[in-house]
């Protein structure tokens, strides 16, 4: 089986598997097969989903987060979120969806 075991903190988080094996799981196990289909919230834009992330500092300061915290959580520097939170850096679609999860911005599962 190829796995790709995904760690915070030093302590496994996730594991990722080819669809194929997790179909095969899934079937072992006695579970319904999911589609493989996108949901039509999936084929939407994908910036679209997580436009709430442009109030990024705003989104972090209601949930009562120092920025050190949050960044510490993300995996980037403090001083490159405030980049982000500013305007003056673009985060790659993992940073964003990273930060979406961690603010609970809707949407931030659809975008791959």
């Amino acid at each position: 089986m190829d796995i790709q075991i995904i760690s915070r903190n030093g302590e496994p988080e996730y594991a990722v598997l080819p669809w194929d094996q997790y179909q095969a799981l899934l079937k072992a196990a006695g579970q319904q097969q999911p589609s493989p289909t996108p949901s039509p919230t999936a084929q939407a834009a994908p910036d679209q989903d997580l436009r709430p992330l442009a109030d990024l500092r705003g989104l972090r300061e209601a949930k009562g987060l120092a920025i050190e915290a949050l960044a510490r959580t993300v995996g980037i520097s403090p001083s490159y979120l405030g980049l982000i939170e500013s305007g003056e850096r673009q985060p790659d679609a993992a940073i964003r969806r990273s930060l979406a999860w961690e603010l609970g911005v809707a949407g931030w599962r659809d975008e791959s």
